[in-house]
């Protein structure tokens, strides 16, 4: 249980705004690697058992509603106060979807831009090279 509240402090100190939002997704997929929740985001979802359905598949269903209520609230506990107003009639998978839509596009932008400044800087033929060397 320790090393659980040390883990989500590291959420507290890192909460959901929107330019860091693949360093705030990489820090809850560690989170819930640790919780051993990591499969509510990785698996397909469990469709909820019919009424025929064995008690083992019941009681896993169970389980699963649980750790996807538990992803839900830890990611809405580390984001900000107007994300957490946006997504709070959401569960974890939603919330993350939804996060993707708004954020992902804007990362993969702000990474072109930087990869295309890193591309386009180079040296003129005939410059010398003492101002380039640290």
């Amino acid at each position: 249980m320790a090393n659980s509240l040390s883990l989500r402090s590291i959420l507290d100190a890192n909460k959901l705004i929107s330019p860091n939002f693949i360093d705030w997704f990489r820090n809850i997929k560690i989170l819930l690697k640790e919780e051993k929740k990591a499969y509510v985001q990785d698996d397909p979802i469990l469709e909820e058992p019919s009424d025929d359905a064995t008690n083992e598949e019941k009681e896993a269903y169970i389980i699963y509603i649980d750790d996807l209520d538990q992803a839900t609230y830890v990611m809405l506990a580390s984001m900000a106060p107007n994300l957490q107003k946006q997504h709070e009639a959401m569960n974890a998978l939603d919330i993350i979807l939804n996060l993707r839509e708004m954020f992902d596009k804007e990362s993969r932008t702000k990474r072109f831009d930087i990869s295309r400044d890193l591309f386009l800087c180079k040296m003129f033929e005939g410059s010398p090279v003492r101002p380039h060397v640290l």
